[in-house]
C-alpha cells in the first residue's frame, strides 16, 4: 500500500514539474504611441512615410490652418478691443465727451420746455371742450416723453462727470485677460496644425491620407518607440505564482533557431481567456496572465513586431 502511496506522489510530482516547465506562447511586440489630431482639420500634406525612423520633434505632417487662423484673427481682435475699452476707462472721461453730454442735456431741456408749453396750450383748450381728449393725452404723452429724455441726459452727464467707477475697470480688466488667454490658446492651436514626434520611434501606421478629415483626438500617426521589441506572453493561471519579475527566460522565434536571452519586465494581475493563437490541448477555456519579457541582447532591437514566439525559464 504504502508503495502505491509512493508511485502516486510522483506521477503528481512529475505533472507538476512539467507543467512549471511548459513553455508560454506569445507573440512579438513593440510599444506604441498613437499620436491624436488637435482638432477635426483636413490633412494638407505628410513628411514621413511607414517604415521611416524619426527623431522627436521631427515634422510628421501638415493640417490645414484657414479655420484656426481666422479665429485667431478675430480673438486679436477682439483683445484690441478690450484694451482700448480699457484705457478709456483708465484714462477717464475726455473733455469731446463732458461738451456732447451738456450739449444733449440742452437740446432736450428745449424740447422739454416745447413739449410743457404745447400740453398747456391744450389743457386750456380742452378745459373750453375746444380740443379732444385724445389730442390732450397725446400732448401729455410728449410732455412725459420729453421730461424723461431730459433726465436720462442729465444721469448721463452725471455718470460722465464722476467718471468711471472701480468695478467698471476691474470688469473691463477681466476682460483684457480673458481675450489674451483666447488669444493664447488658439495661437497654441495653431502650432499644433504641424504635428511633431513626441519621441524616436519607427512610424508603424498611417491611417489617414491628404485630404482626409479626422475627428478631434483621432490618432493619425502610430510610431513604434522603445530601444528593443519585447515578447508579450500569456501565463497559465497554475503557474502564475511561479512567474516572477526579473525571472530570466529563453525566447524562441517561429522560423529562427537562435534562443534569445530575455527576462520578466511585468506580469499582469488580471486574468483573461487564453487568446487563440496561445491555445494549446485543453486550453481553450482556461485562464491567463499577461506577461512581458525584455530581451538583454542588443541587437534584438532589429527584430520585426508581430512574430510568435515561445518562451522557456531558464532558472
Amino acid at each position: 500500500m504504502s508503495k502505491i502511496r509512493i508511485i502516486a506522489c510522483l506521477i503528481l510530482l512529475a505533472g507538476c514539474s512539467s507543467a512549471s516547465h511548459e513553455p508560454l506562447l506569445g507573440t512579438l511586440e513593440w510599444d506604441r504611441i498613437s499620436v491624436p489630431a488637435e482638432s477635426s482639420e483636413r490633412i494638407v500634406r505628410w513628411f514621413v512615410k511607414e517604415g521611416d525612423t524619426v527623431k522627436a520633434g521631427q515634422l510628421i505632417l501638415e493640417m490645414d490652418k484657414q479655420r484656426i487662423q481666422a479665429k485667431l484673427a478675430n480673438a486679436q481682435a477682439l483683445l484690441e478691443q478690450a484694451k482700448a475699452q480699457l484705457a478709456e476707462l483708465s484714462h477717464g472721461t475726455r473733455i469731446e465727451d463732458l461738451d456732447a453730454a451738456r450739449a444733449e442735456v440742452s437740446s432736450a431741456q428745449a424740447v422739454q420746455v416745447d413739449a410743457r408749453h404745447y400740453y398747456a396750450r391744450q389743457a386750456e383748450l380742452a378745459r373750453k371742450q375746444y380740443v379732444s381728449q385724445s389730442a390732450l393725452d397725446s400732448a401729455k404723452a410728449n410732455r412725459d416723453k420729453a421730461d424723461a429724455a431730459v433726465a436720462s441726459a442729465q444721469a448721463h452727464l452725471q455718470a460722465l462727470i464722476a467718471g468711471p467707477r472701480s468695478e467698471q475697470i476691474l470688469q473691463a480688466e477681466a476682460a483684457v485677460k480673458a481675450s489674451q488667454a483666447n488669444v493664447q490658446l488658439l495661437q497654441i492651436s495653431l502650432q499644433k496644425m504641424l504635428v511633431h514626434a513626441p519621441r524616436d520611434g519607427l512610424v508603424d501606421a498611417m491611417p489617414f491620407k491628404p485630404g482626409d478629415q479626422p475627428p478631434a483626438g483621432a490618432g493619425v500617426v502610430s510610431l513604434l518607440v522603445g530601444d528593443a521589441p519585447y515578447a508579450r506572453v500569456f501565463v497559465p493561471a497554475s503557474t502564475r505564482e511561479r512567474v516572477k519579475v526579473g525571472q530570466n527566460y529563453i525566447v524562441y522565434l517561429q522560423d529562427n533557431e537562435r534562443a534569445w536571452k530575455a527576462h520578466v519586465r511585468s506580469v499582469s494581475s488580471d486574468a483573461a481567456f487564453t487568446p487563440y493563437y496561445a491555445l494549446t490541448g485543453d486550453d481553450a477555456s482556461r485562464l491567463v496572465y499577461r506577461a512581458e519579457l525584455l530581451f538583454d541582447e542588443p541587437d534584438a532591437r532589429n527584430l520585426p513586431a508581430g512574430v510568435s514566439l515561445q518562451a522557456q525559464s531558464s532558472n
